[in-house]
């Protein structure tokens, strides 16, 4: 448990900070910073330090939401504090314990997971309950450290510090959510994996196990991103409706402002949810295009088998004819016969090959896809009734007309 005092600077307009109270300047505010190893297994001696030093007592009910490590984003208010509970999910550079060594087991769903941070803020006082290994809050904490160092002229550059406790949460959310951007390549890369897996492969794609958790880990980022921005906006009207009590009277910081800050917070979560909606979508397309694929080899192969099975039906029906058990057949006793058949065997293969070769069904592909689709080619139908095309029954047909409708 860490704790730094915010106060305003004796003679600028800026806030200072220090690890200890100072006596003879305006105090703005206290952070307290706690780590779930401080509450876990220590809880009513945790909740005693907390009202000794922000003199805020807790509800029971909102500590066993913050105990809970699986609590979804939330946000409650009560009389005496707010609550805002974030999940961030756990990041490359997030050193969160997980293993055997761990206080508590994280669940981790379809290879995802997160961690919760909870905000328990006043207009005098923020804690905030996380896990030991949160970059983003401690990559800030760092940066206090080195401003802690300074002297307290020097403490206001080159960048200012937060004057409220809810300018302090918006920091820290920011600083989290804006490590979200950094997942869209390894996300890219995963997609484009599978997109080669199941366009490019050689051989049967087989891993549909891997590629079905693989979309349940998009579901879940996209829900939990759809939480965040509940989470966000509920925080949203309560500075609507109760900036001042939020702010403090004292404060002169302007709520449009606030707004912005928050309207961008949740911009930055909707960015990464349509993206993470885009790359659910390119992975559904792939998976389209592989069935259509199969579906297109499968007609293939059956093409081929049509027209093998067309070749042969004459040759079949041939034998079958000179096979049958009569005494007298034509041709029967020449000596010649049997060549006699066998070359018009060969002309039949030859003739419905060239027929099948000038219909496009064999080797070239020269037609649009707009002919195919349309049959508008004019080899791709047969005229049954072609000797009605004869001019003189044209003729005829038309007199007949004429005097079906003179009568």
């Amino acid at each position: 448990m860490q704790t730094f005092y915010f106060f305003q600077h004796p003679e600028e307009p800026f806030s200072c900070v220090q690890q200890v109270p100072v006596q003879d300047q305006e105090q703005q505010f206290i952070w307290v910073d706690c780590v779930r190893e401080d509450l876990v297994n220590r809880t009513e001696q945790w909740q005693q330090e907390i009202l000794n030093q922000s003199q805020i007592l807790l509800n029971e009910y909102h500590i066993k939401d913050i105990l809970n490590l699986e609590h979804p984003c939330t946000f409650d208010t009560m009389d005496e504090y707010d609550l805002l509970i974030f999940r961030k999910l756990i990041t490359p550079d997030d050193t969160v314990s997980s293993g055997e060594k761990a206080v508590e087991r994280h669940e981790n769903l379809f290879g995802l997971a997160t961690s919760p941070i909870s905000f328990i803020f006043t207009s005098q006082v923020l804690i905030t309950i996380r896990e030991k290994g949160n970059h983003a809050v401690e990559h800030y904490l760092e940066r206090i450290m080195q401003t802690l160092n300074k002297g307290i002229d020097e403490q206001n550059r080159p960048r200012k510090l937060p004057s409220t406790p809810l300018d302090l949460a918006l920091r820290l959310l920011n600083a989290m959510i804006d490590g979200y951007l950094d997942i869209r390549n390894p996300l890219s890369r995963r997609v484009e994996f599978w997109q080669q897996e199941l366009l490019q492969g050689n051989r049967r794609f087989q891993k549909w196990q891997q590629l079905f958790q693989e979309n349940m880990t998009f579901q879940q980022i996209e829900n939990l991103c759809e939480e965040q921005i509940d989470a966000l906006q509920e925080l949203r009207n309560e500075i609507v409706e109760n900036y001042a009590h939020i702010k403090g009277k004292k404060r002169t910081e302007r709520q449009d402002i606030i707004l912005v800050r928050v309207d961008d917070l949740v911009s930055h979560v909707g960015r990464i949810q349509k993206y993470i909606i885009r790359l659910g979508s390119a992975i559904q397309s792939a998976i389209d295009l592989h069935f259509s694929a199969v579906a297109n080899q499968t007609n293939e192969n059956m093409r081929i088998l049509a027209i093998l099975t067309a070749v042969f039906a004459p040759l079949t029906l041939l034998t079958g004819v000179y096979g049958m058990n009569f005494e007298f057949i034509p041709g029967l006793k020449n000596p010649i016969g049997f060549w006699i058949m066998l070359f018009v065997m060969v002309v039949c293969t030859v003739l419905l090959m060239v027929y099948f070769y000038r219909r496009h069904l064999v080797g070239r592909g020269e037609r649009s896809v707009i002919d195919m689709l349309a049959q508008q080619h004019k080899d791709q139908h047969v005229n049954l009734f072609w000797f009605l095309d004869y001019e003189p029954i044209k003729q005829t047909m038309k007199e007949v007309e004429k005097m079906a409708k003179f009568k």
